[in-house]
C-alpha cells in the first residue's frame, strides 16, 4: 500500500506588528497638575487596590456624597459581590448638586456638538435646573421611586437630562440604542416593565435622518406596562400622538418647577443576586440565543469605580474636573478584582 501523502505543518502562529514601545513623556507643567504624576504613583495604587481592595476603594468612596455612609465596603459570598453595603447614594446629587457650592457651578457640564453642526453648552448649574424640570415633569404623571423608565433617544443634552432626572427621583431607567427596532424595545420594555418611554421624533446619524417615534408607536401597542410616552422635538417630522398617552417635551417643561431634592435611594432589586441593593440602571446583554437578559446596577459602586477611572486626569487649565476616562487604567485596575 503506497505512503499517504503528508502534508508539513507550518507555523500557524500570528505575529504581530503592532508592538509599541516607545514611551512618550508629559510636559512637566502637565505631570505637576495630575493627580498621578508619575508611572511609580500609578503602580503603587494599583498594588494597593489589588492588596487591599476595600481599604482602597472605601478612600475613594469617602470622597463623593453618602446621605448615609457605608456599614460595610465589601461583602463577598461567591460568587455575589456587594459594594458599600448600607450605603445610601444618589447619583444625580454627585453629578450636580455638590458642585453647586463651588465656582465650578458656572463650568461647563456638556459641550455638545451635533452632526448638523449645532453648539450647546450647558453648566453645572443650567444642567441642575434642567433635570429638577425633567424629573418634576415625571413626578407629574405619576412616575415614582421604584418605577422603570425606558430611555430610546438619539445624541442629545436630553439624553444625560433624563437620565439624570431618573435617578434624581430614583427611578430605574434602561437605556435603548436609538435604533433598535420596535422587537427589541418590547423586550426590553418588557422585561424591566416601564411606565414611562421616553425618545424623541427623530434623530441625525451618519447624513440621514433616524425616525425613532414610529418604532416607539409601534412597541406600545404591545406594552400596556406604558401609561405615557414624552417625545422630544429634535427634526421636526411629522408623527402621530396618541392623544392623553403621548406628550412632547417642550409643552411639559414649559411650567415645570425648577426645584426637586434628590431622593435618597432604597430601592430593591433581586433579580441575578440573591439579596437587595440600590437600583439604577438597567442594562441588557444578547447571549447566543437572542433573548435579551437585564442586569440591574447599583449606583453606589459604579459610581466610585468611575470616581477613580478618572483620578489620573489631570483638570482642565481653568480648574474644571477632566471629561475623559484612561480605560487602560481602568483595564488595568479592575483586571484581577
Amino acid at each position: 500500500m503506497a505512503d499517504k501523502a503528508t502534508i508539513p505543518v507550518s507555523n500557524t502562529n500570528i505575529d504581530s506588528i503592532l508592538q509599541e514601545q516607545r514611551k512618550f513623556e508629559p510636559p512637566e507643567e502637565f505631570r505637576q497638575t495630575s493627580h498621578i504624576k508619575s508611572e511609580e504613583d500609578y503602580e503603587r495604587l494599583y498594588r494597593e487596590s489589588i492588596e487591599q481592595p476595600e481599604k482602597f476603594w472605601g478612600r475613594i468612596a469617602s470622597e463623593l456624597h453618602w446621605f448615609k455612609k457605608w456599614d460595610k465596603v465589601l461583602e463577598w459570598k461567591n460568587p455575589w459581590a456587594k459594594w458599600f453595603v448600607g450605603g445610601q447614594f444618589n447619583l444625580s446629587y454627585n453629578c450636580l448638586d455638590r458642585h453647586l457650592q463651588t465656582s465650578r457651578k458656572n463650568k461647563a457640564a456638556i459641550i455638545w456638538e451635533s452632526e448638523p453642526g449645532e453648539v450647546r453648552t450647558l453648566t453645572y448649574q443650567q444642567l441642575h435646573r434642567e433635570v429638577q424640570k425633567f424629573a418634576n415633569v415625571m413626578k407629574s404623571l405619576g412616575v415614582k421611586k421604584g418605577d422603570r423608565v425606558a430611555i430610546y433617544m438619539g445624541m442629545t443634552p436630553e439624553l444625560p437630562i433624563a437620565m439624570l432626572a431618573c435617578a434624581r427621583i430614583g427611578a430605574p431607567h434602561t437605556i435603548i440604542f436609538g435604533g433598535f427596532s420596535s422587537h427589541a424595545l418590547i423586550d426590553r420594555i418588557h422585561d424591566s416593565q416601564a411606565t414611562l418611554v421616553i425618545t424623541q421624533d427623530g434623530s441625525f446619524r451618519r447624513g440621514t435622518e433616524v425616525k425613532l417615534f414610529p418604532a416607539v408607536e409601534e412597541a406600545l401597542k404591545s406594552c400596556p406596562s406604558v401609561k405615557n410616552a414624552i417625545v422630544y422635538k429634535r427634526t421636526g417630522t411629522p408623527i402621530n400622538m396618541q392623544s392623553g398617552r403621548d406628550l412632547w417635551w417642550h409643552e411639559l417643561m414649559a411650567n415645570a418647577s425648577d426645584e426637586c431634592p434628590a431622593e435618597t435611594p432604597s430601592i430593591r432589586f433581586t433579580s441575578f443576586t440573591p439579596r437587595a441593593q440600590q437600583e439604577s440602571l438597567k442594562a441588557w446583554c444578547t447571549p447566543p440565543a437572542a433573548i435579551p437578559l437585564g442586569l440591574t446596577s447599583p449606583p453606589n459602586g459604579s459610581s466610585t469605580f468611575t470616581k477613580k477611572t478618572l483620578i489620573g486626569v489631570p483638570p482642565t487649565l481653568d480648574g474644571s474636573p477632566a471629561t475623559a476616562t484612561s480605560f487602560t487604567a481602568r483595564y488595568k485596575t479592575v483586571r484581577q478584582l
